[in-house]
């Protein structure tokens, strides 16, 4: 806070905002560990979420080279200062860690800690993690602390928004879990609606075959035609079915690489024409791209399975900072007042869940023999 309360503040909100802009857990704690850093001018930082087995379940540091961190070894456990941390729930600043009763060392390539600023993260009354800052790049008269009291006090603000970005981080993740179980619970009645029934008929298709080949060879040719043609079906479901349940990944391919390959298996799997465009499209953070995708295989089921479109159009666009993704039928459609229903039907719920969770909205318009249009618009990052 040496530049002045404007300088300071500005610091602060900076820290703030890039915290509430990430929704997986392992970058909330990045950021949380990298702006605590700069904010209070410290050469090492680290954060600690517990597990309950006396270890961490996840531990960041900012301040040291991936050549340094693989050389000092495995997860710290829970003790020494850490430990009371977590377990008395009080701050702790030390002039000299090394010297209070409680530590108990580190490894021979971990760095040298001297002056100490740690603070636990709470939710309520539960201790998420532990927050802690070493050797303040400042003068320090002997044997005294270079972290000051408002330096503690700043801290402790960081921490309480740390917990509420974390916490919300934890619901994202539960709630991403709890939706991919849903899809996998999906699909697999679609196999077995789909593909079980196909490959039932081809079972019966080719004992058919079998019994004519002796007396009627030319209906038996016809039956084995027949089982062929059942087969590329049920091989194009499948095909349809995996490409959605595993989807390329999107951090290698990118969301166009992705919903191209995509459109391109259901467009074999379905007797409707299903294409695919990209225009000035940028990339996106992983989290909204996994959105826009999980959105887009929603409406293609929808308009390929329950609408009878003989036409569907993919595009993502680039609009301002962001993205829209637009899915297009030519379908039945539905009656936008009967929304309700159709939202339980067609999984409307769960594309305004997604689309909101990254920030996004969510358009669909439709009437009965009008076809239906799926719009999905992101801020980006």
């Amino acid at each position: 806070m040496s530049q002045g309360p404007r300088s300071g503040l500005a610091a602060v909100s900076s820290a703030l905002l890039a915290m509430s802009r990430h929704l997986e857990v392992r970058d909330v704690l990045k950021t949380i560990v990298a702006s605590a850093r700069e904010l209070l001018d410290a050469q090492y930082a680290a954060l600690g979420v517990p597990d309950d087995h006396g270890g961490f379940a996840q531990f960041v540091v900012d301040g040291v080279s991936d050549a340094q961190w693989k050389a000092i070894g495995p997860l710290p456990r829970q003790h020494g200062i850490l430990a009371a941390m977590l377990h008395e729930a009080t701050p702790e600043r030390l002039a000299d860690v090394r010297k209070d009763p409680r530590f108990e060392g580190w490894p021979s390539a971990h760095p040298d800690l001297i002056d100490f600023l740690g603070l636990p993260i709470r939710d309520g009354d539960e201790v998420i993690g532990a927050l802690f800052l070493a050797n303040k790049n400042c003068p320090k008269p002997e044997g005294s602390c270079g972290f000051t009291e408002e330096d503690e006090e700043l801290l402790g603000i960081l921490a309480q928004h740390a917990a509420i970005a974390l916490t919300n981080a934890r619901l994202y993740e539960r709630s991403r879990e709890l939706t991919i179980a849903e899809e996998r619970s999906r699909l697999a009645h679609e196999l077995h609606d789909a593909v079980s029934q196909k490959l039932f008929s081809l079972r019966l298709t080719a004992q058919a075959a079998a019994a004519l080949v002796d007396r009627d060879p030319t209906r038996a040719k016809d039956e084995m035609q027949q089982v062929a043609t059942l087969a590329a079906e049920a091989t194009d479901e499948l095909r349809a079915a995996v490409v959605e349940l595993r989807p390329a990944a999107l951090d290698e391919d990118g969301l166009t690489a992705t919903l191209r390959t995509h459109v391109q298996v259901l467009d074999r799997a379905h007797t409707a024409r299903v294409t695919f465009a990209a225009r000035s499209f940028r990339a996106l953070p992983a989290a909204q791209e996994e959105a826009m995708l999980r959105v887009a295989q929603e409406a293609l089921h929808n308009a390929l399975r329950h609408s009878g479109a003989a036409h569907v159009d993919v595009t993502v666009d680039r609009r301002g900072g962001g993205a829209v993704l637009r899915v297009t039928d030519d379908g039945s459609g539905f009656d936008p007042q009967s929304i309700r229903r159709a939202g339980r039907h067609l999984g409307l719920v769960s594309m305004r869940d997604r689309t909101s969770g990254v920030g996004g909205t969510l358009t669909v318009e439709s009437a009965p023999g009008k076809g239906t249009t799926i719009e999905m618009e992101v801020p980006g990052g």
